[in-house]
């Protein structure tokens, strides 16, 4: 009921700014002539350039209506583009990652329990908007079972230098299995002000975000999904080892980025205070009301041995303070030079001190860490290059240097390049846990991870292309550690572990599209290869995703189509498997995934600024063996039909 509250206290703007003026409402913008007739004003005409979508680092891009093959790929739960990620089998839960370094690196030591993090937007994915007129975009699209997704999204501009949005993401998905049930929340709220001359720049964020899953821990017989029984063609048939279990991740976080330039009016030579805070506010919580689990009849105590014999309620604080303060050298001709101290407090915490036979495992684990550095940036006619480099003055040894260059040859050809060498603090996570199970505690004293990475890309009108090369060393990661009898039992113990040894990826990804009239093949295409003496980064060698699509206008060009087929597949591998009591994925060597297709028939269509999509998902499930899983003991999804809508208004 609070989503559908939320809706229409998000729409009502766009309905306010989508109405006609009646005939009655009287016109200011008027002028009366000597005749007493009434001439209108010519409205001035807003073009794309005046509707800005800006980034934290202040990249500038602008809201687009179009429809392309690209744009659909974007039509998800996520809302991007989501090659190299597996979904789970209901909306809303987790993805298994295919493409390792996906997400990218931070040095600094973040919560932790990140199978939980998908759709919780960071301080540096947040946009904000510069627009000429008032902009709405609605979103919606069928889930599965009962249940909807929406993302609603609002921004005006009172001024030209003050602008606000508003947003709401909010989901529920049933889903097809036992206790899956998922209901996330999003809700945004920003605001950029600017001073007439551009000395005082400030951007800011509030985020409020909740993300809720039923855990049924997976299916407890692989072989009887796998089995084309028509009997278990009704999902809710297969057993589970959960059947009343949930996690929630819920946060909340204020954030500030503003620029004040010194000299008063902007020269040749400037010189701009910055200053950038950040302050959030998050928690965990795994809970289970039924301790052991049956599985064909037998009681199975799936994380092993419990402190308590029901009501599991398993609680992990985090709370942080971030602040960064910098002094910049802007020269119109050599570049920004800028130096910058940083100072995070970060608490990571739980009610009691644990006392186990041999150890004691602390409720709380309490950082504080300074960092000073340099950055330099150069943006001069084709070029524009960034060089980073911080390092900690305290005791924790945090480093980070990052280089990167962009060269636009011209409007379609571009190459860029980075390098960076990194020396990254463990998540929280790893160093210490608290669980009603007991196997499920530990204090750690991790050592940094040491990471390097190069990639190269070259966007063309040809081909895309991106090389990684990237080297890690004490590479942490979470491990099944079962003994061969916990196993044969069904029990499931993960631990954190760190790689002692090096391991050496490389990747190569290819984006092509063939046009032959209407008719069009895009392809993206990657290679991965893993140099380790253990398997302990695990990736499949070969991933591609193919559409094949036809497109036309229709209706004197009123209506847009693209219709067509789009093939997912990648070769099988030791797939990381997922454990919803601590929020990760681990490492396994028994199950292999992979080597299946998902084909999805899909209609994409455009009318002025509405976009539709219907699109039939995995329609080659209904012939083909139940092999397919997205991590061992969770099946991918069954074919499916869904509909969604994308409809912006500009007043």
């Amino acid at each position: 009921m609070r989503i559908y509250f939320s809706l229409l206290f998000l729409a009502f703007p766009i309905l306010l700014f989508s109405q006609v003026n009646s005939a009655k409402e009287i016109d200011y913008n008027t002028k009366y002539n000597s005749s007493d007739s009434i001439k209108k004003k010519k409205a001035p005409e807003a073009t794309i350039d005046m509707y800005q979508i800006i980034s934290l680092n202040k990249d500038t891009t602008y809201i687009d209506t179009t429809q392309s093959i690209r744009k659909a790929y974007g039509h998800n739960y996520l809302r991007k583009d989501n090659f190299g990620l597996l979904s789970f089998t209901n909306i809303g839960q987790t993805y298994n990652t295919l493409q390792y370094g996906l997400n990218g690196f931070s040095p600094y030591p973040g919560f932790g329990f990140t199978a939980k993090q998908f759709n919780y937007s960071k301080a540096e994915e947040i946009r904000y908007a510069n627009v000429a007129t008032p902009v709405s975009e609605l979103y919606f699209k069928t889930t599965i079972q009962r249940g909807q997704s929406t993302d609603v999204y609002f921004t005006v501009n009172t001024s030209p230098r003050l602008n606000f949005s508003i947003a709401y993401k909010g989901l529920r998905s049933e889903g097809r299995y036992i206790n899956q049930e998922s209901k996330t929340s999003n809700f945004r709220f920003t605001t950029s002000y600017n001073t007439k001359d551009g000395r005082y720049v400030v951007n800011a964020h509030y985020v409020g975000q909740k993300i809720q899953n039923e855990e049924n821990g997976g299916i407890s017989n692989v072989s009887e999904f796998e089995s084309d029984d028509p009997e278990f063609d009704n999902r809710d048939r297969l057993g589970v080892y959960f059947e009343d279990a949930m996690s929630v991740l819920k946060g909340k976080r204020f954030f500030v980025d503003q620029t004040f330039r010194i000299n008063p009016k902007k020269g040749d030579n400037n010189l701009y205070v910055t200053e950038q805070f950040n302050y959030e506010d998050t928690y965990f919580n795994y809970t289970q009301e039924t301790v052991p689990s049956s599985v064909g009849g037998e009681i199975v105590d799936r994380y092993g041995e419990s402190f308590v014999t029901s009501g599991i309620n398993d609680r992990t604080s985090y709370n942080k303070m971030y602040n960064k303060a910098g002094l910049v050298y802007e020269n119109m001709t050599l570049g920004a030079f800028t130096f910058f101290i940083d100072d995070l407090h970060s608490n990571y915490f739980y009610n009691n001190i644990l006392y186990l036979d041999s150890e004691t495992v602390p409720n709380l684990l309490s950082q504080a860490i300074n960092t000073i550095g340099g950055q330099y940036n150069y943006r001069k006619g084709k070029w524009n290059g960034k060089f980073l480099y911080s390092k900690s003055i305290t005791d924790q040894n945090l480093s980070n240097l990052d280089a990167s260059a962009v060269y636009d040859i011209n409007d379609e050809n571009q190459i860029s390049f980075r390098y960076q060498n990194m020396n990254k603090l463990p998540n929280n996570n790893y160093n210490l846990y608290q669980s009603s199970y007991r196997k499920y505690n530990w204090s750690n004293d991790f050592v940094n991870e040491k990471i390097n990475s190069i990639s190269v890309n070259a966007d063309t009108k040809w081909v895309s292309l991106s090389v990684q090369l990237n080297s890690i060393n004490d590479y942490l990661h979470f491990a099944d550690i079962s003994t061969d009898a916990e196993s044969a039992a069904g029990t499931q113990i993960v631990a954190p572990a760190q790689y002692g040894k090096a391991i050496n990826y490389a990747s190569l990804k290819i984006a092509k599209e063939f046009v032959v009239g209407k008719f069009a093949l895009d392809n993206t295409l990657l290679f991965q290869k893993v140099d380790q003496s253990d398997l302990i980064l695990n990736v499949p060698e070969f991933v591609t995703r193919n559409t094949l699509y036809f497109s036309d206008y229709m209706f004197s060009k009123r209506l847009f189509i693209q219709t067509g087929f789009e093939l997912n597949y990648f070769t099988s591998y030791y797939s990381n498997s997922y454990n919803p009591l601590i929020g990760e994925f681990f490492v396994q060597d028994k199950v292999e995934i992979g080597n299946f297709p998902l084909v999805d028939f899909f209609i994409n269509a455009k009318i002025q600024r509405t976009r539709f999509y219907l699109k039939a998902e995995h329609f080659n499930s209904l012939f083909s063996k139940n092999n397919y899983l997205s991590a061992p003991d969770y099946p991918y999804r069954d074919f499916l039909i869904r509909f969604g809508i994308v409809w912006n208004f500009f007043n």
